[in-house]
């Protein structure tokens, strides 16, 4: 292999990231500013500007929601087959940016999102999977890249709701999407100017190899892919539940959380929108913890595998919500919710989270062939789509039952899935490790 076809992380010291990673982070932690500004402010935005009724409303978010992650799908085809990752991930922040400063308009409110459906379809693929490009197979440090993406990830997730969503509650939501538009221009630019960092993607290795027509996926192949489509199908049920915060739980820190502190004579109150930036802030904190401690099992050969792991993230996904359980008791009495549960709620939730959602990411880039890497990771988000419309579905009955009800049936949901997960461990392992030379931890 020529220095010209080297991936950049070839060029550097094993103990070190090249600097692509980081040109990647920080483009991806932009887009999420974006997405996560104008998330923050949606429901609110429907509910308070556009009137519309709480279940709508609810459904709404879960539709929306739902197709940014059914795009991607045909954005990473796209991606594989015709304009490669790199014009991929730059269609898709433009898209986006017009569909955020279309937003302004009430109006264009439906046409607005549809621009940024389309536009994300473009992008979140092929961003994620120019991670793994960076490594060749085998790399240790690949799981740990996709660790320091995912916190870029949530640095925008983070810092958002803070610009965003103080915007759109204290001035106008317009201008909250007027926010979320520039950031999205921001990341674009770095992307940009960051181009000779990045490793080169499949059709331009194709177009330099001049390579023939590509052999037939093998039977490992197909196994393979078969056991990535059963955790897609699993992650579902995940991401339902997961993206309550958003959606019912956003509107029990509105309605039901006291959320005023006092600072001596003077009381401040927390905006609603600020709730959504516990999570990202959590992922921040936790991240380097978790990460040595896998380190420190991998150390005693104790590491759960893969799966295992994703199991272990449904489970404190499920337990998160019982936590929520004595608040709802105290709401239905009369009183207000102390906004400690919370806290702790999104902290295991978070924790929950990390088990599963960059170690899938980092799963699909080792698993799916090089020539459908793009459309595999676009599948895996498929599994966030059907999750976030499902979201939108079960997040209709929260007035419609109580919520202790509401939140043991989120705990009942995302347990039985992890146990699902670890069910069927075996099975999954055998087809994933099938047929490769070197073991994968799965």
């Amino acid at each position: 292999m020529n220095d010209v076809e080297r991936a950049p992380a070839d060029l550097v010291p094993a103990d070190q990231h090249p600097a692509g990673l980081y040109v990647l982070f920080f483009t991806e932690m932009w887009e999420r500013f974006s997405y996560y500004g104008m998330r923050a402010i949606l429901v609110y935005y429907m509910m308070r500007q556009l009137l519309f009724a709480q279940a709508k409303a609810s459904q709404i978010y879960g539709l929306y929601t739902g197709l940014v992650y059914f795009t991607p799908l045909f954005g990473g085809i796209a991606a594989d087959r015709w304009l490669g990752q790199r014009r991929s991930v730059i269609v898709g922040g433009v898209l986006m940016a017009i569909g955020e400063f279309t937003l302004m308009s009430q109006p264009m409110f439906y046409l607005g999102l549809s621009i940024l459906i389309i536009g994300n379809g473009f992008f979140k693929p092929n961003i994620s999977t120019q991670v793994g490009n960076l490594y060749a197979a085998g790399d240790h440090r690949r799981d740990r890249a996709f660790s320091i993406f995912y916190v870029g990830i949530n640095v925008g997730a983070l810092l958002s709701p803070f610009i965003c969503g103080t915007l759109g509650e204290r001035y106008g939501y317009q201008w909250g999407f007027f926010a979320a538009g520039i950031g999205m221009i921001a990341g674009l630019i770095l992307y940009l100017w960051g181009q000779k960092h990045l490793a080169p993607d499949h059709l331009m290795k194709s177009s330099r190899a001049a390579e023939a027509a590509p052999e037939p996926l093998s039977a490992e192949d197909w196994k393979k892919i078969g056991a990535l489509v059963v955790l897609c199908i699993l992650n579902i049920v995940f991401w339902a539940t997961y993206e309550q915060q958003g959606n019912t739980l956003a509107l029990w820190v509105q309605d039901n959380t006291d959320r005023t502190f006092h600072f001596f004579s003077r009381a401040w109150r927390m905006p609603a929108s600020w709730f959504q930036s516990f999570n990202p802030a959590f992922i921040f904190l936790f991240t380097p913890a978790i990460t040595s401690f896998w380190a420190w099992q991998q150390s005693r050969g104790k590491e759960p595998s893969s799966v295992a792991k994703m199991a272990v993230g449904c489970i404190l996904l499920g337990l998160s919500f019982l936590i929520l359980i004595p608040s709802a008791r105290a709401v239905a009495s009369g009183r207000q919710a102390g906004l400690t549960p919370l806290v702790l709620c999104s902290v295991v939730i978070t924790v929950g989270e990390l088990y599963l959602s960059p170690v899938g990411l980092s799963l699909v880039t080792k698993l799916a062939p090089p020539r459908m890497v793009s459309m595999l990771m676009g599948m895996w988000f498929l599994s966030s789509a059907f999750g976030d419309y499902l979201c939108g579905y079960i997040g209709a009955f929260w007035t419609r039952m109580p919520h202790e009800s509401f939140f043991l049936l989120l705990s009942a949901l995302a347990c039985g899935t992890g146990l699902g997960m670890f069910a069927l461990l075996k099975p999954l392992k055998r087809a994933i490790a099938h047929g490769r030379e070197e073991p994968v931890d799965v």
